[in-house]
């Protein structure tokens, strides 16, 4: 299992609208939570998928294709609870 966290930068105004758009998406698959946020980036995506490929096509055939979604970066999870 994988997880990370996708830090996304959006079009000034419109993080909610891509958050809304991933929450409304239930079946996107190894989507965890999707939610706005102050500071660096507009948005924190929390996955979790099977392994690295399957990382790679959320990001980059679902995530990135959201209208206003200006770039990302991952950051995968390398100890999650208990350290493992």
């Amino acid at each position: 299992m994988v997880k990370a966290y996708v830090l996304v930068s959006t079009k000034p105004g419109t993080s909610e609208e891509v958050t809304n758009y991933l929450r409304e998406a239930r079946n996107v698959k190894g989507v965890v939570s999707a939610d706005s946020v102050f500071g660096r980036y507009d948005a924190i995506i929390t996955v979790e998928v099977s392994d690295l490929p399957q990382l790679s096509q959320l990001i980059y055939k679902v995530i990135e294709k959201i209208p206003n979604v200006v770039k990302t970066e991952t950051c995968i999870v390398l100890f999650g609870e208990g350290g493992k």
